[in-house]
């Protein structure tokens, strides 16, 4: 039977397979920590209080990197290049999504907007993330080689996720609600895009990879436009919704180390 699941088991019992999923989550993961380091450094005076969490973000973002590269480590491999088409970190920023990284790269404070803008993108990318990590956990949480990676970062996603809610809050009673939504609005709207986009690459490349028959490939395909097609039509909207977290102040200590893969 043909499950999530079950192609998951198919890519992690590949060492090409697992070494490209692990490569390609291993980079979107530090370009994570890179963008919220570079913000942290350069949020406005009327945000210092904000830059501490920020910095969180991005730790527990490079975190989720070594993880990754840990656990092909201990599989004895090596990471392999990110084909540019399978990049969601890269392909958001490409398509107007969240801050630029020229922008980034300059040492000039950033505005109360554009951090508005960043928390917006994050609220809908790390929806994502805390989606694909439950579906992960769900599977995987007693897996003896990535159990516990799947549940640290499970965790941390969840506490993004909630960071995100309760700062946006806080800026929409500021005055900045209007902005909010249609920031949300835009971003998720892209972001469906480009996860149907990559989606659909990162399987193309793991059915080379594993073998699967035109038949198989198609049937995955076929779902990836399915969840397209719903979120279309108004799945999006679970991406753009706010209300106060049950876990306050979640990034607000540091960033836990990460399991050790000997």
């Amino acid at each position: 039977m043909l499950s999530a699941k079950s192609v998951f088991q198919e890519i992690l019992a590949n060492d090409e397979s697992f070494a490209l999923f692990c490569s390609i989550a291993a980079s979107g993961e530090s370009q994570g920590g890179w963008e919220n380091a570079r913000i942290a450094a350069l949020v406005p005076d009327s945000e210092r209080e904000l830059a501490p969490k920020i910095t969180r973000h991005g730790a527990d973002e490079d975190k989720h990197g070594r993880i990754f590269n840990a656990l092909m480590k201990r599989r004895g491999l090596a990471p392999v290049p990110v084909p540019p088409e399978t990049d969601y970190t890269m392909l958001l920023e490409k398509n107007g999504i969240g801050l630029a990284h020229e922008q980034l790269g300059r040492d000039e404070r950033i505005t109360v907007q554009d951090i508005v803008t960043y928390l917006s993108h994050s609220r809908v990318t790390e929806q994502r993330a805390s989606e694909q990590m439950e579906l992960l956990r769900k599977h995987f949480a007693d897996d003896p080689d990535i159990g516990r990676a799947v549940k640290q970062i499970s965790h941390d996603e969840d506490n993004h996720l909630a960071y995100c809610h309760e700062e946006l809050l806080r800026f929409a009673y500021a005055g900045h609600g209007r902005e909010i939504q249609r920031t949300l609005r835009a971003c998720a709207l892209a972001e469906i895009r480009i996860y149907r986009d990559v989606s659909l690459a990162v399987m193309a490349h793991m059915g080379r990879i594993l073998g699967w028959s035109r038949a198989k490939s198609a049937v995955l395909a076929a779902g990836i436009h399915a969840m397209y097609a719903y979120e279309r039509l108004g799945g999006w909207r679970r991406m753009v919704s706010l209300k106060m977290p049950e876990r306050r102040d979640a990034l607000g200590g540091p960033a836990s180390a990460a399991p050790e893969f000997a």
